[in-house]
Formats: C-alpha cells, structure tokens, sequence
C-alpha cells in the first residue's frame, strides 16, 4: 500500500481510530496496524502466514515497544477468521489489504472473508477493504453501504458498522 493512500484511510477514518481495536490482516510489513496505534489505536492484531514476513513486523513491534499493544498471528487469514473466539469485544478497524491477485484467484474466499468479518465484528467498527479495479465493489456484500475511493491504482473500501 502507498503512503498516500494509508494516509487517506486514516484520514477518512479521522480520531475515531482512538476507540478502535486494529487487525491488520495480509499484514505484510505491519504498517497498517502500526499506523492505527500510532494514532491512538487501543491495540493491535496482526495476521501474516509468512513466516519471514511476520518475524520483520515482530521486529518492528519490539522496536517500537509495542509489545503490549500487539497481539502477532502467525496464520493464514482465511483459516484465522473463522475462529471467532480471538476476536476483541471493542470496535475494530479491520484492515484487508491483501495482493491484489487474491481479488481474481481467490475471488470467492475473498467475498467470504468480507462477508464475515461484516458479521462477527463487533458495532461501531469499520472495515477497510484495499483492492485494484480488477475487483468490482458490487461485489462487496451490503456493497450500497461501503463508502468507496479511488486512489489508483488502488481502491478503497469503508464500510462503517
């Protein structure tokens, strides 16, 4: 993801992040989950099944000392996501910014992926869906709700619970 454009979800996110719980899946270098708690996010989860990757964000978060604030998932994301047990009680911001392949090669794990994250999340959170224009957004479930922004090549989804 851009600068510009993870600057432009957390301005369109604006303070309201303070109250939320990020999980940062296809976390990739963290820095996702790592913006939300720069900015006053309660904590941080974040998802990466590689492990190469994962041992960096782990790096990064010992070196901010975040330690506390961050909870690091070494799994797949489509398998985390369906054990409802981890997820917090507090609102979460649930960023969803995977390559944009899995948006044509896994298309139909991807709507499932959404489509739960819509219904195990707690109200008063949001989901950010990040994807290119091979990704059409009526697909998104509720998809009339989902406030939708084109930074090309990227496009953002936001969906507010």
């Amino acid at each position: 993801m851009k600068n510009r454009v993870r600057e432009s979800i957390f301005n369109l996110i604006g303070p309201g992040v303070r109250q939320l719980h990020a999980i940062d899946l296809f976390a990739g270098t963290g820095a996702l989950g790592l913006e939300a708690l720069s900015r006053g996010g309660l904590s941080a989860t974040f998802v990466e099944r590689h492990f190469p990757t994962a041992k960096g964000i782990q790096k990064n978060i010992d070196q901010l000392n975040l330690g506390d604030q961050s909870t690091l998932a070494r799994a797949n994301v489509f398998a985390w996501m369906r054990d409802a047990k981890q997820f917090p009680p507090a609102p979460w911001l649930l960023l969803c910014a995977p390559p944009y392949d899995y948006f044509v090669s896994e298309n139909e794990a991807m709507i499932q992926l959404i489509e739960r994250c819509l219904e195990v999340s707690a109200p008063e959170s949001r989901i950010v869906v990040e994807s290119d224009a091979r990704f059409e957004t009526n697909q998104l479930p509720k998809h009339a709700l989902w406030d939708v922004r084109h930074y090309p090549p990227a496009t953002v989804s936001i969906f507010r619970k």
